[in-house]
């Protein structure tokens, strides 16, 4: 908050609209890697979970950033006793929301899937890579609330390089399971769990090297009345915001996915490049809701 506002956010905002495209890349490696060496099928599955995949992690995107803006506030207040608790309760409620959807999409995956009429020659597949994503979600909300932690202390370019190495490593992981260990799709849904688990790791344990300020202690976790209501209030609007535009697509995927998997795959090539057209806008939001909270 100290210098020229216009190039503070613009800085801020740079590593963020890099880390979104990087976010971007986890999906779209998967199509690539997925189609390259199993063939169209195997992309087409992937591709017709695309904008499910949009709605779940543009949603607990969307809850972490609504988090983190009560903790930018306490920041930039300079109220550290009562940052650090917001943190604590945007913990239990990252974590309390997550499991409930990792339980609720297991159980409705295929019917969920057969609503949005993903092909039946594709259903094995499609059901079983959105079921290992689904198992995953904790690791996915794990990442997005610490990285928004260290956006909320002003601190973006830290998450870009977890993001980064993830990254690698899902390509890598990848090529290794599909092409060498012979998993198929489903080794497309274990490279990015596997990759999102090593960048909310890094995270942790730069916050606890980098950033004793965020340092927790028992006391941070006792329940204050008011405390989680206050969170949500800027949580829920902010999940739905970030997945709100995906109900709309689910519904275009679902009448597209019953043109079959040649249809399918080339509308997930169109929506890739949509979403990447879009990273730089939500980066600015983003950037721009840090800025004024603090």
């Amino acid at each position: 908050t100290v210098g020229n506002p216009v190039r503070l956010i613009i800085q801020f905002m740079i590593p963020m609209f890099l880390g979104n495209i990087f976010q971007q890349f986890y999906n779209i490696v998967d199509s690539i890697v997925a189609g390259q060496f199993i063939g169209v099928d195997a992309l087409a599955a992937i591709g017709s979970t695309g904008s499910l995949m949009f709605f779940v992690t543009g949603w607990l995107n969307g809850l972490s950033s609504g988090f983190a803006i009560i903790v930018a506030q306490m920041f930039g207040a300079k109220k550290y006793d009562d940052m650090r608790h917001f943190v604590a309760m945007s913990i239990y409620l990252m974590f309390g929301f997550a499991a409930a959807m990792t339980i609720g999409f297991l159980v409705f995956n295929v019917p969920i899937l057969r609503l949005m009429n993903s092909p039946a020659d594709l259903m094995g597949d499609v059901a079983g890579y959105m079921g290992i994503i689904y198992a995953g979600l904790l690791v996915t909300a794990a990442y997005n609330t610490l990285a928004a932690f260290l956006r909320a202390l002003g601190d973006s370019k830290s998450p870009l390089y977890f993001l980064i190495i993830s990254a690698g490593i899902n390509v890598v992981l990848d090529i290794v399971l599909i092409r060498f260990a012979g998993m198929g799709v489903e080794g497309c849904a274990y490279a990015t769990v596997i990759a999102q688990g090593v960048s909310a790791i890094c995270c942790l344990v730069y916050i606890k090297k980098k950033y004793p300020i965020l340092h927790l202690e028992k006391k941070n976790f006792e329940l204050r009345k008011g405390s989680m209501s206050k969170l949500m209030i800027l949580g829920i609007p902010m999940g739905l915001q970030f997945s709100i535009t995906a109900i709309g697509s689910m519904v275009m995927q679902s009448a597209n996915n019953g043109l079959g998997g040649d249809y399918v795959s080339g509308f997930t090539a169109g929506v890739k490049l949509k979403q990447f057209t879009l990273c730089p806008f939500d980066a600015i939001g983003t950037a721009v809701s840090v800025f004024c909270s603090q």
